[in-house]
């Protein structure tokens, strides 16, 4: 609140500030300069004196200029003489000097009104002088540009042509690869006839400059400097003692040359004839009044809406805190009010609060499931080891059996809920490589024969057998495995479960179906959840742990691909598992030639 006012009141003296600035300036404005105008008639007779050696047909132009401008245009040398006047009247010339027009000496930054960058030195890159280029050579580089430019385009770069004023043209490109040396190379940068000469001439004055004075340099002067087509310079001398040195020789050698190709400098002079005197703002005491009533105004309204909004605000942020201090059991959401970002936010935090609330119900569940789960073989352990110490149980060898197998039951739930302890902590590693697919469903088969066998149940393998893909050999049988154990289990005597594989665009689809007794449908979402079995009678032998499903379906994520089922209560059910040919993130955990990866499919990502 006190913040929003605060900038009510800067804003409303800011607005009221600049009433009377914007005021001012508007009659200044009238009374002075049109900047525009201003800067179009400059940059225009900054291009004649570029490219012209006086001022004797510059009349044309600046009465063009000021027919099109509506300004008084009055060019004088820098003498004070007058070269060239716009007005036909003998109204006294304008005192104040506008600009200097002097294409050697310009202003740093881009020509105003063209956008053009000024070259170094702020000479006008339009004084050409003698670089000027000829129509045969201008037609040379030309088409040497336009083959370079193709050149470039076929190697999938960006590129385009740039005109200079002097005819050369420069291909520009931007690429995070650049091409070979030989390749798209064609003598652009190289100096043509026309520029050998005031080239070379240029360089000698470089030269002189930089001797001048008696100064020692630690190379010969031919070697000091080299100034190329386009001026730029290089030297093989230390930069940090000659780098200005160098750059300004170069810059006032330029000057030098290009003086006698260019206009002399002159004073620019611009006015605007006939203006009439415009009434200044008055800031009388009616005025003052009105601005302070009309500022109050804007003030007292600013405040209400501020405290309307700010109180619309604040209500459902107080009840997110409420609920965030003092969380309900059970949850009761926070009743959304409003439907900007707020009430996102509310809605957000009831998802979160009801997915804590569920989460916090499962780990309920799942400790209450896991106590169960050990509690029973170990019992039956400590039953019969405390009937043979006590003679009632003879310790014979099914005795031992019969312990072993409920060992081996409780380490069998132990080691899985390590791995979905690994997985829930993203500790789960897996080591991928290339591997069978047929051979990976033919050793989970042969490892399931003697339970199929046992059980009535028919296994079989089906599908493409040529199929290699990315993963972990191990947590792949793994997986498959739970399926297939899964299958045989709810599958009665005469039935049949088979594995088969398949590709689908990018993925491999690996089935495990049975024709067993199905899923019923309000069943399937919680198929997967930890410790869940859809027959609740039925027993930790013939139903399993519940972790087996939960666990394919950790493994499937770390190999980023998914787990689905579809089932037919009486008819059977098929799980199908989905990878990506090249699985685990894409990369090797192991060192994998270029060649070897193109040759398997198989892409390489740098760690």
């Amino acid at each position: 609140m006190a913040s929003s006012v605060l900038v009510a009141v800067c804003s409303i003296g800011a607005t009221a500030w600049l009433a009377v600035q914007t005021t001012t300036q508007a009659i200044q404005q009238e009374r002075g300069q049109v900047l525009a105008d201003d800067a179009s008639v400059y940059s225009e007779l900054l291009g004649y004196a570029a490219v012209h050696r006086d001022w004797d047909t510059v009349a044309p132009l600046v009465h063009d200029l000021a027919e099109r401008t509506g300004r008084r245009i009055v060019l004088t040398s820098k003498a004070h003489r007058p070269i060239v006047d716009s007005a036909d009247s003998d109204a006294p010339a304008p005192t104040t000097v506008s600009a200097v027009i002097d294409p050697l000496r310009t202003d740093s930054g881009p020509l105003p009104g063209t956008g053009v960058p000024v070259g170094a030195g702020g000479i006008d890159p339009r004084a050409t002088g003698p670089y000027l280029l000829p129509e045969d050579e201008r037609s040379q580089l030309g088409q040497w540009a336009d083959k370079q430019l193709a050149c470039l385009r076929d190697l999938g770069i960006n590129a385009q042509r740039i005109d200079s004023p002097s005819g050369r043209p420069t291909v520009k490109f931007n690429a995070a690869r650049l091409p070979e040396p030989d390749d798209c190379y064609l003598p652009l940068d190289e100096p043509t006839a026309t520029e050998r000469e005031p080239l070379a001439r240029l360089n000698t004055m470089v030269g002189n400059c930089l001797t001048a004075g008696g100064r020692e340099l630690p190379l010969p002067r031919q070697y000091a400097v080299q100034v190329g087509p386009d001026f730029s310079w290089t030297s093989k001398l230390p930069p940090d003692e000659y780098t200005d040195l160098i750059e300004a020789c170069t810059v006032e050698s330029r000057r030098t040359q290009l003086r006698a190709y260019v206009a002399p400098a002159s004073l620019l002079y611009l006015s605007s004839p006939g203006a009439a005197d415009t009434p200044q703002f008055d800031l009388s005491a009616e005025n003052r009044t009105r601005i302070i009533g009309v500022t109050g105004l804007v003030l007292v309204l600013t405040v209400g809406v501020t405290a309307v909004i700010a109180y619309r605000l604040v209500r459902p942020l107080k009840a997110l805190t409420d609920a965030a201090r003092n969380p309900s059991h059970p949850y009761r959401p926070v009743p959304v009010s409003t439907g900007n970002e707020i009430g996102y936010l509310t809605e957000a935090f009831n998802e979160m609060s009801e997915r804590r609330e569920r989460l916090e119900e499962q780990r309920k569940v799942m400790v209450s499931d896991v106590a169960h789960e050990l509690r029973t073989p170990l019992t039956n352990i400590r039953s019969w080891l405390e009937a043979a110490e006590d003679g009632v149980a003879t310790p014979n060898p099914a005795l031992v059996t019969s312990l072993l197998e409920e060992a081996l039951l409780l380490q069998h739930i132990i080691d899985d809920l390590q791995d979905l302890a690994a997985a829930d902590a993203g500790k789960l590693r897996i080591h991928p490589e290339v591997v069978r697919l047929g051979d990976v469903l033919h050793h989970v088969a042969a490892a399931h024969r003697a339970s199929s066998d046992t059980a009535g149940v028919r296994l079989t393998v089906e599908g493409e057998a040529d199929i290699d893909l990315t993963a972990d050999p191990a947590r792949l049988r793994q997986a498959v495995g739970n399926l297939v154990s899964n299958a045989v289990r709810h599958t009665g005597r005469g039935g049949s479960v088979t594995l088969s594989s398949f590709v689908v665009g990018d993925e491999v689809v690996i089935e495990v179906a049975d024709t067993g007794t199905g899923i019923d449908p309000d069943d399937l979402p919680r198929l997967f959840e930890r410790f869940w079995r859809a027959e609740k009678s039925r027993s930790r032998h013939t139903g399993g742990s519940g972790l087996g499903l939960a666990i394919v379906l950790q493994l499937a994520h770390a190999h980023n691909g998914t787990v689905t089922v579809t089932s037919t209560p009486g008819v059977g059910s098929v799980f199908a598992l989905r990878l990506p040919r090249v699985g685990a993130g894409g990369w090797y955990s192991r060192p994998l030639s270029t060649d070897t990866a193109a040759s398997q499919g198989v892409r390489i990502r740098k760690k």
